[in-house]
């Protein structure tokens, strides 16, 4: 049966960055059509036809939701909702399962159970398809950008950090510089101090101490 019943004519509403979407069908014809569907929302869409293909394109990045049917051969719908459910990067990935199949009540049940947050029925409605989907891809959107900032937050707080830590380290470096410039000076300035208060100085040797005593006051300062 065909899986949508009328025409789109929904505009785009959103700019990137953007958020995948995983459409998971056996028929080609099925795939195309979901991918009108959703084209107005401006998104990139990963079509496989089977669950193993679904199972892979998990594996090789994250999506913000999965559009499959439950009718396919080898591993159906279900199953492979079963074993996304089973691995922990994937288990929280939204699927929505289109089916032609009547909504009996058990096999609805058992849809849930393996981890749908939704079940529609073909033809699937372009509008309905596309807001609950739209829906997904904020929140995905949401979330990332907050995965971004909280990255940006953490990496600025390792910058402080280091700079904290590069300055204490220099304070740490200045102490043991100034203790190793005191040292010397203090006796430096001693010398010349005791020389101009008690040494019987010629005028040469007195100007040269004194030269001597106001550079050494100098350094101190500086240190």
């Amino acid at each position: 049966s065909p899986i949508w019943s009328s025409p789109s004519d929904g505009a785009p509403t959103h700019d990137p960055p953007r958020a995948r979407i995983l459409l998971v069908d056996d028929v080609p014809a099925n795939l195309v059509a979901l991918e009108a569907i959703l084209e107005p929302l401006r998104q990139e869409m990963v079509r496989v036809s089977s669950g193993a293909e679904a199972l892979k394109a998990l594996l090789l990045g994250d999506f913000a939701c999965i559009l499959m049917d439950v009718q396919m051969p080898g591993l159906d719908g279900l199953a492979t909702a079963e074993l996304i459910r089973a691995r922990e990067r994937t288990r929280h990935v939204p699927i929505i399962f289109i089916t032609a199949l009547s909504r009996e009540a058990a096999y609805v049940t058992r849809g849930y159970q393996q981890g749908a947050v939704d079940y529609l029925l073909k033809p699937v409605d372009p509008e309905i398809l596309r807001a609950k989907v739209r829906v997904f891809v904020e929140l995905y959107l949401r979330g990332e950008a907050m995965k971004r900032q909280a990255l940006e937050i953490a990496a600025h707080q390792r910058l402080e950090e280091e700079l904290q830590r590069a300055a204490e380290l220099e304070q740490h470096l200045v102490g043991i510089v100034g203790h190793d410039i005191r040292t010397p000076l203090a006796a430096v300035l001693t010398t010349a101090q005791a020389q101009l208060a008690y040494g019987q100085l010629e005028p040469a040797q007195r100007t040269a101490f004194e030269r001597g005593a106001r550079g050494g006051g100098r350094i101190r300062q500086i240190v």
